[in-house]
């Protein structure tokens, strides 16, 4: 099947005429068909409209990379003119975009053909997809696990060929969970380089970022190449990298490279040994390749980084139901959404714009930290999670009193509240404690799919770079991928 190759061998394809981009469309549409029964990945197509854009490329070759090639986007914000946009929430089961927003427009103006859109938990809020709208997504390594979340969708479909590359958004690591997950590559770039607006310039104060998940290097080059920009309107910027990141893959490591990694749980938790064992087997072969290692504790608190990121999310969420109600001109109940997203709301509504600036500062210093700290090392190495994904019909992530406090929070003070939210998360935080970091410092941070555990279930490595370096990430990927490290579920074809 062609939808095999990446996304690079595919526009390559289509350009020299050995498939049409309405051959590529049509298959993807039938391999949704066939298996999105099993995995619950996708939750809606736009076909007529793919197949006439897939003709317009056919008969008007384009120079763009990714010319004619099929993706889905997640079903988060990030909206198509026509297409559904629920947030996986039932507030906006019937919700379609009025307008195209400025990072699927780059999508479209890089030769993406728009197919539909993936599942995606409640607003984004977990590290599995299991919406009350649409249900569970399934791993296609095996059904009986979660592909993670919140990009569960897109996870699900790229490791089941579905299509060769999906969009996805990481706003505590939900694009890098879901790769972790599902044995892909997940790239969380560096906060201002992708194209934001025109709604939601901020993204949870800079913590949230779109992407995508590839299963090549140069897939995750190129569409960062495609993607990244200057926006003089957004709050957040990067310069944008002029050598060009496709090109950065034909360049060597610099010399003298110098890996921390660490193998604790910023929280305290428990690492699994495989997860562990994928860090030092990966230190092994950086050491086998010249690059020195050192192992070292996270210099950064990271209890009091959680709780400073759930109130970040606490106030975000109360902002976004407060224009959601006017909207609607109607107050919310609890009956609107899951419990999960209530609680969040509840624990947002008494913060004040002390608890919020003060906060921010926390995120402002820990950056400081962290780029004094990759002055010293050039990458940081950690396992992705702290272990493989949980099982959909498995030990519940929150228990039965947790659940009736939720129930009753509204009862609660503020302080009260945000103790709740750090208690339902803590089964799931203990999954995957390592990735919320770099969205609040908003450092560049990569899973490399380089690890199978003992139950036959993919996990990543993790490695972050400071703000701007992608392309040291990306060098370091391509390191692993040429020497055949990468355990994918159908390996690339090149």
């Amino acid at each position: 099947m062609n939808l095999a190759y990446d996304a690079t061998a595919l526009a390559q394809q289509i350009r020299t005429q050995q498939t049409t981009s309405v051959a590529l469309v049509e298959q993807a549409l039938t391999a949704i068909k066939i298996t999105n029964s099993r995995l619950n990945a996708v939750t809606h197509l736009r076909t007529t409209a793919a197949l006439n854009e897939a003709r317009y490329y056919d008969a008007h070759p384009s120079q763009r990379p990714f010319a004619g090639v099929p993706i889905l986007l997640k079903d988060l914000g990030q909206d198509l003119v026509g297409l559904a946009a629920t947030s996986g929430s039932r507030l906006f089961k019937t919700n379609v975009a009025t307008k195209t927003d400025n990072f699927v427009q780059a999508i479209i103006d890089a030769g993406f053909v728009i197919i539909g859109n993936t599942n995606a938990p409640e607003f984004g809020f977990k590290n599995i997809t299991d919406p009350t709208l649409f249900g569970p997504t399934r791993n296609p390594w095996n059904p009986a696990y979660y592909s993670g979340g919140s990009s569960g969708g897109s996870a699900s479909a790229l490791a089941a060929n579905l299509v060769s590359i999906v969009t996805a958004s990481d706003g505590g690591g939900s694009i890098r969970i879901p790769a972790a997950f599902s044995g892909l590559i997940g790239l969380k770039p560096t906060r201002g380089r992708v194209p934001v607006g025109p709604n939601g310039w901020r993204g949870w104060q800079g913590a949230s970022i779109s992407f995508g998940l590839t299963r090549s290097m140069r897939d995750t080059a190129s569409l960062l190449d495609a993607l990244q920009c200057y926006q003089p309107a957004a709050p957040f910027s990067t310069p944008v990298f002029t050598p060009g990141f496709t090109k950065a893959l034909t360049t060597s490591l610099p010399p003298k490279l110098t890996v921390a990694y660490s193998l604790k749980s910023p929280v305290g938790t428990t690492v699994s040994d495989d997860a562990i064992k994928g860090v030092l087997t990966a230190v092994d072969f950086l050491n086998q390749h010249g690059i020195a290692t050192v192992e070292i504790d996270n210099p950064l608190d990271g209890i009091a980084m959680m709780e400073s990121y759930y109130v970040i999310n606490g106030g975000e969420t109360a902002a976004m139901f407060a224009s959601i109600e006017a909207a609607m001109q109607r107050p919310l109940t609890r009956d609107d959404m899951e419990l999960t997203t209530w609680t969040i709301y509840q624990a947002g509504l008494p913060l004040t714009a002390v608890d919020y600036s003060q906060t921010l500062a926390t995120w402002d210093q820990a950056s400081f930290v962290m780029d004094n700290f990759l002055q010293t090392y050039d990458l940081f190495l950690t396992p992705t999670t702290a272990t493989t994904a949980p099982k959909i019909d498995g030990q519940p992530l929150m228990t039965a009193a947790t659940i009736d406090k939720m129930l009753h929070v509204t009862e609660l003070s503020k302080q009260a509240r945000l103790d709740l939210v750090y208690e339902f998360f803590a089964d799931s935080l203990a999954l995957t404690p390592f990735t919320q970091q770099a969205n609040l410092t908003g450092q560049p941070a990569i899973s490399l799919p380089t690890t199978l555990a003992s139950n036959g279930l993919p996990l990543g490595i993790q490695f972050t770079a400071r703000k701007g370096r992608e392309d040291l990430l990306l060098q370091i990927g391509q390191l692993f991928e040429q020497a055949q490290q990468f355990k994918f579920l159908h390996p690339t074809i090149n």
